[in-house]
């Protein structure tokens, strides 16, 4: 081959590089245009819209609603065997309206000291509790209610209750009534108008 098809087809070859190297840069340059208009801040605000939409259907289809139940326990009959061997045991005759007792305990002589306990929860979900004993110290009340503050008193058909504030569990009194040879105390948190109700419904 001469010299001059060799100067030919070098520089044949040097334009087709050249043109291969435009490409290229051309190619990576609108590439990165594309990318740029893909991280725009409207995309970005549809994406997170279509994570939110995703969040929320996953919620609605997974919620359930949740309902505190009430399991009612029926506690006259325990009350009138516990009234056969301790005289003492009160109950509430009638039960405030719209109130339901959840639990009942009665310990025999044999599990010393005697113990009553019924527990009722308010026609506004609030708790009120009896418990009664026939031990009158004061180691049945700080079991039953831990630390205590004295919080004035109740009279009720001519009785006199102590008031107590309870300053181990929030937002919650007692009144306590000792007499009779027997410890009764009614606590919750439902307030002193309602622990005053029970109280007085007790025979």
């Amino acid at each position: 081959m001469s010299s001059t098809g060799q100067g030919a087809s070098s520089e044949a070859e040097a334009r087709e590089k050249a043109r291969a190297r435009a490409e290229a840069i051309a190619y990576r340059e609108q590439n990165q245009k594309d990318r740029a208009k893909a991280r725009t801040l409207t995309n970005m605000v549809w994406a997170l819209l279509a994570c939110f939409i995703v969040v929320a259907f996953l919620m609605i289809v997974t919620w359930r609603p949740k309902h505190e139940q009430v399991k009612a326990v029926e506690y006259t009959a325990q009350l009138e065997d516990a009234k056969k061997v301790a005289p003492w045991v009160r109950g509430p005759e009638p039960m405030p309206s719209g109130w339901t007792a959840t639990s009942v305990e009665f310990r025999t002589p044999e599990q010393a000291p005697i113990t009553w306990h019924l527990g009722t929860v308010t026609n506004e979900k609030k708790y009120v509790g009896l418990e009664q004993s026939n031990v009158t110290g004061g180691k049945f009340q700080s079991d039953k209610l831990g630390r205590t503050s004295d919080d004035g008193t109740s009279t009720l058909s001519g009785v006199t209750w102590q008031r107590k504030v309870l300053l181990d569990r929030k937002q919650e009194n007692a009144l306590v009534l000792v007499g009779s040879g027997a410890t009764t105390i009614v606590t919750g948190n439902a307030g002193y108008p309602a622990l005053e109700a029970f109280a007085s419904a007790l025979r």
